[in-house]
C-alpha cells in the first residue's frame, strides 16, 4: 500500500496520530526534502528506506514508489502541510491509478492553519468575512485566467497567497488594483510553526518594505484582510440572546 501522508505545517509534533503511525510502519519513504522538516524522519524504523523528491522527477518518484509497492512493503509520500494544496499529488495518484496500485490519503495540517495560530488570528469573522481564499500569484507556472490576483481581491475576503514571497511589491500592486485599500491589515508568516517562526504584520502596501526588512524572500504565506484588524461582531452561537438547538436564548 502507498500512503500519501501529510507531514503538517513543520513542527513534527503537528504530524497527525494517523500519520505518525505510518511513518513509523513505512518501508520506504519518499519525502519533499525541500520543504518537509527532516526531523519528521525520527518517526521511522531503522531499516525504512528513504528518498529525498526534491532532487527526484515524477517519473523518478513512481519508479521507487510503485516496485515497493509491488513486492508487498509499505510506502509513505510525505508531503508539506496537506498533499491537497499544491502538493502535487494528483498526478502521482493518476499514475499509480494506471499501474492498477492501491493508495490512500492521510491529511495533515496545512501552513495556512499554521499561519493563523501563529497570528492568533481567526480567519472568518462575523461582519468581517466568511469566506478564505487560498491562491497564488503567477510565476513560471500560471494560474487561470479568471484567478488573477485583482479578481479575486475583488471580493475582500481573507486571502492566504502561497508561494508569493518574492513578489511582494507587485502582490502590493494588484491587490490595491483590485480593491484593497493600501492601508488593509496584511501579515507575513515566515516558516508557521518551525523553530525559526517569524510573524510580520502590516499593511498591504507595506508588505514588500516589510519583508525586505526582516530579510524574507521565500517560505512565507502572505495574509491579507480585515480580520487582522480588531473590529467585528460577536458570533451567534454564543451570543445569550440567541436560540440554538442546544440553547434557549435568555429573556
Amino acid at each position: 500500500m502507498i500512503y500519501f501522508v501529510g507531514a503538517g505545517s513543520g513542527a513534527p509534533d503537528l504530524i497527525t496520530v494517523r500519520g505518525a503511525k505510518l511513518l513509523g510502519e513505512a518501508d520506504v519513504i519518499v519525502y519533499a526534502g525541500s520543504l518537509v522538516n527532516p526531523a519528521l524522519l525520527e518517526y521511522k524504523k531503522e531499516d525504512c528506506a528513504v528518498y529525498d523528491s526534491a532532487k527526484m522527477t515524477l517519473e523518478e518518484v513512481i519508479e521507487v514508489m510503485a516496485p515497493a509497492a509491488q513486492a508487498g512493503k509499505t510506502v509513505v509520500r510525505l508531503h508539506t502541510g496537506d498533499p491537497c494544496v499544491y502538493g502535487a499529488h494528483r498526478e502521482q495518484m493518476d499514475e499509480l491509478d494506471k499501474l492498477n496500485l492501491s493508495y490512500e490519503v492521510c491529511p495533515g495540517v496545512s501552513s495556512f492553519c499554521g499561519a493563523a495560530a501563529a497570528l492568533k488570528a481567526e480567519y472568518t469573522l462575523p461582519t468581517v468575512s466568511q469566506t478564505v481564499i487560498l491562491t497564488r500569484m503567477e510565476g513560471r507556472t500560471p494560474v487561470p485566467e479568471k484567478e488573477q490576483i485583482e479578481l479575486l481581491a475583488a471580493h475582500g475576503a481573507t486571502m492566504v497567497i502561497f508561494l508569493s514571497a518574492g513578489q511582494l511589491e507587485r502582490l502590493s500592486e494588484r491587490l490595491i488594483a483590485g480593491g484593497y485599500a493600501p492601508e488593509t491589515p496584511a501579515a507575513i508568516v515566515y516558516k508557521a510553526t518551525w523553530p525559526d517562526e517569524k510573524t510580520v504584520r502590516t499593511t498591504v502596501a507595506g508588505l514588500s518594505a516589510a519583508a525586505k526588512a526582516e530579510g524574507i524572500t521565500k517560505t512565507a504565506l502572505i495574509t491579507v484582510g480585515g480580520f487582522l484588524g480588531n473590529e467585528y461582531e460577536r458570533s451567534k452561537l454564543y451570543d445569550p440572546t440567541f436560540t440554538t438547538e442546544f440553547r434557549e436564548a435568555s429573556k
